[in-house]
């Protein structure tokens, strides 16, 4: 992904993938799965360009009113991800080097504070976060520096969210282990064959963790989930 497909992508990337899939789909009230969600951020974390994720399930879509027979809706952005994958594939052979253009972030600093200190609010009712609340607060205190290179920040708050996933691991029973992966599994089955072993292998680990967060009624710290 170029600096500029970075800028510009960076901000909207979830909620730009979600409005465009129920587009797709005709019906603008179809709420994402945990496992949608889940692989957004597997696109997200590969640098998928938004451009070609779009792409993907424009071509997944026609593919799909082409046939004859539809035995079923699509129901899952796992439908879409082979096609997806093509579609960055052919970008990433196709792209030409762009000059980096400044773009304005759609919030402004105020926002980064105070999503910055919710954070932090939230964690400190957990027990066993307080050293990570304590980062976001110090954090959310200096959001006028951070605000100048939210690349920067962002690789912050990534290191601060693989620390709080670790701690989370520690607490997790056996049994809600069993019962995410079971979940996991039956959302996953019938999107298998369409994605490499790869794929499979991101989609599993960014699928747990968030069950994990969910469970334990923790935040997503990335800018990303800026909604």
């Amino acid at each position: 992904m170029s600096d500029e497909d970075w800028v510009c992508n960076y901000f909207n990337y979830f909620t730009e993938i979600e409005e465009h899939f129920q587009r797709a789909r005709g019906t603008g009230l179809f709420l994402l799965s945990p496992l949608d969600w889940a692989l957004i951020e597997t696109w997200k974390n590969a640098g998928v360009p938004l451009e070609a994720v779009m792409r993907g399930i424009d071509a997944a879509f026609e593919k799909w009113r082409a046939r004859k027979v539809k035995t079923q809706m699509v129901n899952s952005l796992a439908f879409c991800a082979q096609a997806v994958l093509t579609e960055a594939q052919i970008m990433a052979g196709t792209a030409q080097p762009r000059a980096r253009r400044e773009v304005a972030p759609p919030f402004d600093e105020d926002a980064l504070r105070t999503y910055l200190g919710e954070n932090s609010d939230t964690l400190r009712g957990v027990a066993g976060y307080s050293e990570i609340a304590g980062a976001l607060e110090r954090l959310a205190e200096e959001a006028g520096q951070h605000y100048s290179d939210l690349e920067a920040l962002e690789q912050r708050l990534t290191v601060l969210e693989e620390k709080m996933i670790a701690i989370a691991r520690t607490h997790q029973s056996e049994e809600d282990m069993l019962a995410a992966r079971r979940e996991m599994e039956r959302q996953l089955r019938p999107y298998r064959g369409k994605m490499t072993a790869g794929q499979l292998a991101m989609l599993e680990k960014q699928y747990l963790e968030r069950a994990l967060l969910e469970k334990s009624g923790l935040p997503r710290l990335s800018l990303f989930y800026m909604r």
